[in-house]
């Protein structure tokens, strides 16, 4: 067993964050419907490796603490919803912030809500977010997910998210 390594999972309130983890932890589908009022841990087994997923909560009063938890972690999954065009320039800032003294840690940004009628394609995401002014020293990876209808399968881009992310943890540790 290798060491279990913490990944930070932060995003703005109703992104889908804890939607998101349920199903890369899990496989299957259970949509959240209620805020995570401060913290979220799950712990996801792979062959290779165990990952440690702490998500913290989006709303303004947690905001604070995600810098704390910045130090100490191998990634960043940075969720969006790609259908909430009006926040977007708040994700864009925040992230930015969040990343600016920290520039080799890798981000892997969900662009979330992909299913949702005027949902913004990956590459509008890519612009909203100014991800090319992010640097080109750290490792940066941009993926369309949605979660399904719950209790079915996790669609194959959070199965693509899953295993790009326990490669990133299987490189960085």
């Amino acid at each position: 067993r290798g060491h279990s390594k913490q990944i930070l999972v932060l995003g703005l309130d109703g992104a889908g964050k804890t939607s998101v983890l349920h199903s890369l932890a899990t496989n299957h589908v259970k949509r959240s419907v209620a805020p995570t009022e401060g913290f979220n841990a799950i712990c996801v087994n792979t062959e290779e490796s165990q990952m440690e997923f702490l998500e913290i909560g989006g709303s303004e009063s947690l905001r604070s603490y995600w810098k704390m938890y910045l130090p100490k972690v191998l990634l960043l999954i940075y969720v969006v919803d790609s259908a909430d065009h009006a926040r977007l320039p708040v994700a864009k800032q925040l992230l930015h912030q969040l990343i600016q003294n920290n520039s080799t840690l890798p981000v892997v940004v969900l662009a979330n809500k992909q299913d949702l009628e005027g949902a913004y394609c990956i590459t509008d995401i890519h612009d909203a977010l100014a991800l090319s002014d992010i640097g080109d020293e750290r490792k940066m990876f941009l993926i369309g997910t949605h979660v399904a209808e719950d209790g079915s399968e996790i669609s194959s881009s959070m199965k693509d998210a899953k295993e790009l992310i326990a490669q990133l943890v299987l490189e960085t540790q």
